[in-house]
């Protein structure tokens, strides 16, 4: 089971393909050609992407349903605001941090400005929002993410040019984690698109789950009540440990590895903005079998490397995974 992250509407089908062609790639990578062919025609697994991203959109859903114009009508005023300003603080300090790590002046310098123009706390400011309308503390993220994407190693990024459309998208994880938006029939934004992981499931079945992003933490989440065996749970880019704008409002608490998973490999990329903690089993307990995250880093080449398909190509991801497959 491939589950997506964070971005806009998806072809499942064609999402399917792209992820499989970059797992053979990778599988090829890590020694075990003799799979390429199993994996892109589908007979070494039945192979299921979850596609979720039309709920999003979901008309049904009550409220917002997408960041639009100024940036604040999919978020719930202060709280919403409060979610994304300690998201996007804590995006731009790992860039900071990874870029002083790597000696790399003109990043941290960008960095550095990015920081500054964030938001201050306090009721000072709290009182200047009012008067600025809702929409300002949105717009100023949004500036901030402008400001951050022209570093050397983001600039010219395809997926954002600007800082609003990103804002947009990392808006997806603040309305999943807010378990609001309830449809017709009062299941809340979270639970439909958990429900979308878990309706295609067979509990009689061994499930192998790969998620990115903030599918690491809808997965997490929607395994958490799984009956089935899981012999593998890869995580791939994850936010899951991003303090309090994600760690703290996670299901169940205190987080622990889900009690039917076997084995949990977690992947995070040196370069990826969106991994604010990236080593998992610092923050995460273990499950009553002692199954606890392990994590390793890799490291991708070109502008952006929060991309599952990036991930995908790394042996190190594809080695266990496909070796999973052949049991």
């Amino acid at each position: 089971m491939f589950v997506h992250g964070i971005g806009g509407l998806r072809d499942a089908a064609a999402q399917r393909r792209e992820w499989l062609t970059a797992l053979a790639v990778g599988a090829r990578q890590a020694g075990h050609a003799d799979v390429v062919s199993g994996l892109t025609q589908g007979w070494l697994a039945e192979t299921r992407f979850v596609d979720y991203s039309d709920l999003f959109t979901d008309a049904d859903a009550q409220g917002g349903t997408s960041l639009q114009g100024t940036g604040a009508d999919a978020l719930d005023e202060q709280e919403d605001a409060e979610f994304m300003t300690a998201f996007v603080r804590a995006l731009v300090s790992e860039v900071d941090r990874q870029a002083r790590e790597r000696g790399d002046r003109r990043t941290a310098a960008v960095a550095e400005d990015a920081l500054a123009q964030l938001p201050c706390t306090g009721e000072e400011d709290d009182e200047d929002d009012e008067e600025q309308g809702v929409g300002e503390p949105f717009r100023v993220l949004g500036g901030v993410l402008t400001t951050l994407l022209q570093a050397p190693g983001l600039r010219g990024s395809a997926q954002w040019a600007s800082g609003l459309p990103l804002l947009s998208h990392l808006s997806q994880v603040g309305r999943y984690l807010r378990r609001r938006e309830a449809d017709s029939t009062g299941r809340t934004l979270d639970a439909r698109i958990r429900d979308r992981l878990l309706g295609g499931t067979d509990p009689d079945r061994p499930l192998i789950v790969v998620s990115h992003s903030l599918g690491t933490v809808v997965a997490f989440e929607a395994l958490s009540g799984y009956e089935g065996r899981v012999p593998l749970l890869v995580t791939l880019g994850s936010p899951l440990a991003t303090g309090a704008a994600v760690l703290q409002r996670l299901r169940p608490r205190p987080p622990r590895t889900p009690a039917r998973v076997e084995r949990w490999l977690n992947f995070w990329d040196r370069d990826d903005i969106v991994v604010g903690r990236p080593r998992l089993e610092r923050w995460m307990q273990p499950n009553a079998s002692g199954v606890a995250p392990v994590t390793a880093r890799v490291d991708s080449e070109g502008l952006w490397v929060h991309t599952a398909t990036k991930y995908l190509r790394q042996a190190a991801v594809a080695g266990p995974l496909v070796e999973a497959l052949k049991k």
